[in-house]
């Protein structure tokens, strides 16, 4: 039905323990795909189960990309100093580090977006599918909102985003198969990302409007 090269190979591609690996593999017929699905469903579940336990411990992590022009420092929380010191768990993190580096996500989760950034977005997808050149029913506007505001959480919430190294899982995924495999509530508290030179562009502007606002003042004397 499958080899031991296949457990391996389900191992190397999940990330989850030998003997998991086999049981998901006996539980779908040997069939490789089935078998991560059923191994992340369980990750899924494993981390449900640890949901409410209390993550203080973990570590704080960093990471510099392009010669110092972007940086990010990120929190993740863990549940024993021993795991925060283990390997697997800082690789997680700062795989994770590496990942805000690159996509750029603004909030950890969709639930820490304002509710009027929310609405905001709401009302635009809203305009927008009303404005198309075909009429829509009510119904099937709203799930085009529902389905575009899923897409904008995907777009700027950490959690939500597909990992840059493996697109296949997203960051929450990611966590959840870590939790099952190392077995300890793992949460990511806080981020922090820094690009050279952002914000200076409009600063520069803001300070030409000041100059060209006392320069008008002084031809109106």
């Amino acid at each position: 039905m499958f080899t031991s090269q296949d457990v391996v190979t389900l191992r190397q591609k999940t990330g989850a323990g030998m003997m998991d690996c086999k049981k998901a593999l006996e539980a779908t017929g040997g069939n490789m795909d089935k078998a991560a699905d059923y191994l992340r469903e369980k990750g899924i579940a494993s981390a449900a189960k640890k949901s409410l336990r209390i993550a203080s411990q973990g570590v704080v992590d960093s990471y510099i990309h392009l010669g110092g022009k972007v940086g990010v420092l990120l929190e993740v929380n863990c549940e024993t100093d021993f795991v925060a010191k283990s390997d697997p768990f800082k690789e997680l993190v700062h795989n994770i580090a590496m990942h805000v580096a690159a996509a750029k996500p603004l909030y950890v989760s969709k639930e820490e977006v304002p509710e009027d950034t929310v609405a905001k977005e709401k009302n635009i997808f809203r305009a927008q599918a009303l404005n198309e050149p075909k009429p829509k029913p009510a119904n099937i506007i709203e799930k085009m909102i529902e389905g575009r505001v899923s897409k904008f959480f995907k777009e700027i919430c950490l959690l939500e985003q597909d990992y840059v190294k493996e697109p296949s899982k997203t960051i929450a995924t990611l966590i959840n198969e870590a939790v099952g495999t190392i077995g300890e509530k793992i949460t990511v508290r806080r981020f922090a990302r820094f690009e050279m030179g952002e914000g200076l562009e409009r600063k520069q502007d803001t300070f030409a409007d000041e100059i060209q606002g006392q320069l008008d003042k002084m031809k109106q004397q």
